[in-house]
């Protein structure tokens, strides 16, 4: 009976710190929607009280125990307080060029912005979901980052040889898929420190496609601008659906009616691997091999085998990432075009504690920020700058405040020896 009178007791302790923690999210952004479009108020003293409120209760939340929500609710606290001064700073005219006739396109066009998160999210969500696969059957893959770069020249290579894009996203898939089987040929049988093995993936990968680069288009690295790219699709319906935007589109239009192939493909993709790795009995398989292998080899499964079809899969996904990248989005390459992405989508994928829908909600917080930073050219190049360095500074707290939080697979990272 005493338990019973207890539970509502423990309910209230448990649920008021995480409710307060969100509502201090929602407060940040909302300090800092007040100083955005169509707002826009120009005083510095309202984004920084309520953020600055936000702050205080995401301090105190961690005090409670929810660590991971309450630093997460002080950084978007801080940052949201930090863009809300910069946007009183500015001029109407450049935050939202439709107030003025006269005027183009502001920084602040909520349709372009959400257009661009997703272009900028789409290779770190492809190489979140390839790790996925890697990490939940127990092999840590740092090489994520290789196997993109792979997918890019190989992509690029292979769709302008053969004069097709998907012929082109094929050969991507190819080169994710072999780097991946060395990768676990030496983390599996080899037995060998799984972060060495995935580094020197990444300098083989560099090294590879660097040589080819120069060995194929010379010096100067001259390739074709006739290469097939992946197409766009096209929802012509959504110009019509209210709101409308300052430019030739509607809002929705804008956002998502001209989205490239490969993005819809990883909506898809996300539901599929949920489906997949959390519905099914392979999903069940994979997910014991990286928890318990020996109990998992007890009933029958294979851990080797297990183990070697998911890293493979995770070079082949992570791969799609950088043909999306290189045929998909910039049309070209260059060498060491992912610049990171690989380990970005990586951090991604554990800020999202191993599951799909939470990696795809980091990329897309990481795409954001990459997104303004292309939105925000006209203040000039230092503020650009610094916004381009925004998603690292973001992997860097998420390292220190989020990672040590969440539980990975228990036997990721062991090689596995059967007796």
């Amino acid at each position: 009976m005493a338990a019973i009178s207890a539970s509502p007791e423990l309910l209230r302790r448990a649920v008021a710190p995480k409710a307060v923690g969100w509502a201090a999210v929602f407060l940040a952004v909302f300090g800092l929607w007040i100083a955005l479009p169509p707002v826009m108020t120009r005083s510095a003293l309202w984004p920084f009280l309520l953020c600055g409120v936000a702050a205080a209760l995401g301090a105190w939340v961690t005090t409670q125990g929810e660590r991971k929500l309450g630093w997460g609710a002080v950084g978007v606290a801080v940052i949201c307080a930090v863009l809300g001064y910069g946007a009183t700073l500015s001029s109407v005219a450049h935050l939202d060029g439709a107030q003025l006739s006269d005027a183009g396109p502001g920084v602040v066009d909520w349709g372009q912005m959400i257009n661009l998160m997703f272009v900028f999210a789409t290779p770190l969500a492809y190489a979140a979901l390839g790790g996925l696969f890697s990490e939940r059957s127990g092999v840590v893959n740092i090489g994520l980052e290789g196997m993109m770069l792979a997918g890019c020249f190989f992509g690029v290579l292979g769709a302008d040889k053969l004069d097709s894009w998907l012929l082109g996203v094929v050969c991507a898939m190819v080169s994710g898929a072999v780097l991946g089987l060395i990768h676990a040929f030496l983390s599996i049988h080899m037995r060998a420190d799984q972060i060495v093995g995935g580094t020197a993936i990444n300098f083989l990968a560099l090294g590879v496609t660097g040589y080819f680069f120069i060995e194929v288009y010379g010096e100067n690295g001259t390739i074709s601008s006739e290469i097939p790219d992946i197409p766009d699709v096209n929802l012509h319906f959504l110009d019509h659906i209210p709101p409308h935007s300052y430019g030739p589109h509607g809002f929705w239009y804008t956002a998502i009616g001209n989205l490239n192939l490969m993005i819809w493909i990883l909506f898809g993709l996300l539901v599929a691997v949920q489906i997949l790795m959390f519905r099914t009995s392979i999903g069940l398989r994979l997910r014991a091999v990286g928890e318990h292998p020996r109990a998992a080899d007890t009933v029958g499964i294979s851990v080797y085998a297990t183990r070697y079809g998911a890293v493979v899969l995770s070079g082949v996904v992570a791969s799609l990432g950088g043909a999306y990248l290189a045929i998909g989005y910039t049309h070209s390459f260059t060498e060491n075009m992912t610049a990171g992405r690989g380990f970005i989508g990586l951090a991604a994928l554990i800020f999202g504690n191993w599951r799909p829908g939470g990696a795809f909600a980091a990329a897309l917080l990481f795409g954001f920020f990459g997104g303004l930073a292309t939105r925000i050219q006209q203040y000039g190049y230092e503020p650009q700058v610094l916004l381009q360095a925004l998603p690292y500074v973001v992997v860097l707290v998420a390292v220190v405040g989020v990672i040590g939080r969440s539980i990975p697979p228990a036997s990721v990272g062991r090689p596995y020896v059967r007796q």
